[in-house]
């Protein structure tokens, strides 16, 4: 990598929403280190370099203390400093919350929260001591009601849009920037993934990654601290979460949820 450009750290990075935010990173002259637990990281990479772009791929498990080891290691390797970090690596698991194995429920905390955490405090305490940079954290519009149906990745979520605010909070006075990103539902493979495809939510209209991808880097660069995206009815639906009392809000998330057979 060359040290002309400022360079960006985006994790799950691979595919949807991630790697619209390495693609957006590239084509506004960021150099890039981009992971994902999968070897589709390397073809994500051949596109980003496409783009213009000096790009340093690790295929490394952010659910693991190792993988987080691995790829923090490789960026300290670059002996670059680091000007943005869009910490977007997560995984959600539907269905009841006796009926999911508290494996795969585990692995969504310690991806969601742990990892999430993990690097945002090694990230932000690189950037305060040079007193800048710019962190994008990955949230979502489940963050603001509880998951009836997908209770352990909204309340992951929940978790994650309330650090975010806690550190926005510690840094107001330090030119240290953090955004939250919190797309509504969009289309990825995180619903197929997620075993959401037997429900309304996996069913009904989504949002094009590349939009909220857009809209995210758009809202880091001008040092938001949170961007709703990207269609208009996950702004409505945004709005409407800050009145609506939580025993409705879950209710409507189970219609959303709850599988139809």
């Amino acid at each position: 990598m060359t040290d002309t450009k400022p360079l960006a750290l985006v994790t799950g990075a691979s595919s949807g929403i991630g790697y619209e935010l390495a693609k957006q990173f590239a084509q506004h002259g960021f150099d890039l280190v981009i992971d994902a637990e999968d070897p589709t990281i390397d073809t994500a990479a051949a596109k980003l370099r496409a783009e213009g772009a000096e790009v340093t791929a690790v295929q490394a498990d952010l659910r693991t203390p190792d993988g987080i080891e691995q790829l923090w290691t490789r960026v300290q390797g670059l002996g670059r400093p680091l000007d943005a970090a869009a910490l977007n690596a997560g995984v959600g698991r539907g269905g009841a919350f006796v009926d999911t194995d508290w494996a795969d429920d585990l692995e969504v905390m310690q991806l969601n929260v742990v990892s999430t955490a993990a690097l945002l405090k090694l990230v932000l305490v690189q950037m305060t001591g040079r007193n800048a940079g710019r962190v994008l954290v990955t949230s979502s519009i489940a963050a603001t009601m509880p998951g009836a149906y997908q209770p352990v990745y909204n309340a992951s979520k929940s978790f994650v849009q309330s650090l975010t605010e806690a550190v926005q909070q510690e840094l107001k006075d330090s030119a240290v920037t953090i955004t939250a990103l919190m797309p509504g539902p969009t289309d990825t493979e995180f619903f197929s993934r997620a075993d959401l495809d037997d429900t309304a939510i996996g069913q009904g209209p989504k949002d094009d990654p590349a939009e909220v991808a857009a809209q995210g880097f758009e809202a880091l660069m001008a040092g938001e601290e949170k961007v709703l995206a990207a269609s208009l009815k996950t702004k409505v639906q945004g709005a409407a979460n800050k009145v609506l009392p939580d025993s409705l809000k879950s209710s409507a998330h189970e219609a959303m949820a709850k599988p139809r057979d």
